[in-house]
């Protein structure tokens, strides 16, 4: 009968593997599946972060008109209360403060006497979504967003929304005097610009130009659309000017078009404008058809080619569709946003109308 001693057990036993090998292989399998967990719960936040701010963003550009419509104004406050609630959950807490911040000045708006609001309300608010997305932009960066970095952009904005709310109450108790208050110059009547406004605007593009210059991210695109709130409150109420400004700047705002396209057209056009005003003739002001194709389309502008056939170059990849309905209403949901989505079923239904 076969007998093993202990001296042959323990000689044996190196060729075993150990207990402790098999626990901490198991603990290293744990770590990394929790943390792919939690890469992907990350990303997943950062694509649903950047829809909430497209919403917000496309509210704010012509905020006078989405006061207009109370679901608009619900739809922003629920994406920045989205925003608020998963950087809560991911322990992100710049981007839970500013989240939050925007999401109770959306809510005197949503529930509020507010009836009506001003540029300068409009401003402010554009400024804390331009920091919420400057953090955003940081998240998503090489090195993410440390938490000094966006202590430092929460110190900088929280005066911003301390001057929104007190602004927003001026509106609501009928004192629509709030430039003086929030220290912001009130915008001019109607054909009130100033004597040399060809000149002040040509300052203020060439602080854009330098903007333009940098490197593409979410800050440089933070600086250029604060350019285009001043060029905006430039005009007064000249309308035609206001149209072409936010053109620009919802073209800026679009990441996926490169510096080296938005330059030489956004320049041109606004400088064109600044001397149509001077001269009086406010009503020729239209966007061009590239500038526009810019601020409508998901798609990028080739950056190597010219401004003018770039634009036309990324409308023309939207015209291929899918065979099947099925995909092209995928695609649609994809490439669209709502707002860009119910002008097209507009346009279908029209076109339909026309045609029977």
């Amino acid at each position: 009968m076969f007998c093993m001693g202990a001296s042959d057990f323990s000689k044996e036993s190196r060729f075993l593997p150990r207990r402790g090998c098999f626990l901490e292989g198991a603990e290293i399998v744990r770590r990394t599946v929790v943390s792919d967990q939690q890469d992907r719960i990350m990303r997943l936040f950062i694509e649903e972060a950047k829809e909430h701010l497209d919403t917000l963003e496309n509210g704010l550009v012509d905020l006078k008109s989405t006061m207009k419509d109370p679901e608009s104004v619900q739809e922003m406050f629920r994406a920045a209360h989205s925003v608020k609630g998963g950087a809560a959950m991911l322990g992100l807490d710049s981007i839970k403060t500013t989240a939050h911040r925007l999401e109770d000045c959306f809510k005197v708006l949503k529930d509020g006497p507010v009836k009506q609001v001003d540029q300068t309300a409009e401003s402010l608010f554009l400024k804390g979504v331009d920091t919420l997305k400057d953090l955003l932009g940081r998240l998503e960066g090489p090195f993410g967003l440390r938490n000094e970095e966006g202590e430092k952009l929460v110190q900088q904005v929280m005066p911003v929304f301390a001057q929104l709310e007190t602004h927003l109450d001026k509106l609501a108790s009928g004192k629509v005097q709030a430039a003086a208050g929030s220290g912001t110059p009130a915008a001019p009547t109607a054909g009130a610009v100033p004597a040399n406004f060809a000149v002040e605007v040509m300052t203020l593009l060439k602080e854009m130009l330098q903007v333009f210059k940098q490197k593409e991210s979410a800050a440089s695109r933070s600086e250029l659309t604060a350019v285009c709130i001043r060029l905006y409150k430039l005009g007064g109420k000249i309308e035609t000017w206001q149209n072409l400004v936010k053109t620009a700047r919802a073209a800026i705002v679009n990441p996926k078009n490169s510096y080296k396209v938005l330059a030489p057209l956004i320049i041109k056009e606004l400088k064109e404008a600044g001397d149509l005003v001077q001269g009086g003739k406010v009503k020729t002001i239209v966007p061009s058809k590239n500038l526009l194709l810019l601020a409508a389309s998901p798609k990028p502008a080739e950056a190597s080619a010219p401004a003018a056939a770039a634009a036309p170059a990324a409308a023309s990849k939207q015209v291929a569709l899918p065979a099947e309905p099925k995909a092209v209403v995928k695609l649609l949901l994809k490439t669209f946003n709502k707002k860009q989505l119910s002008e097209i079923a507009k346009l279908l239904v029209q076109a339909i109308k026309s045609s029977n």
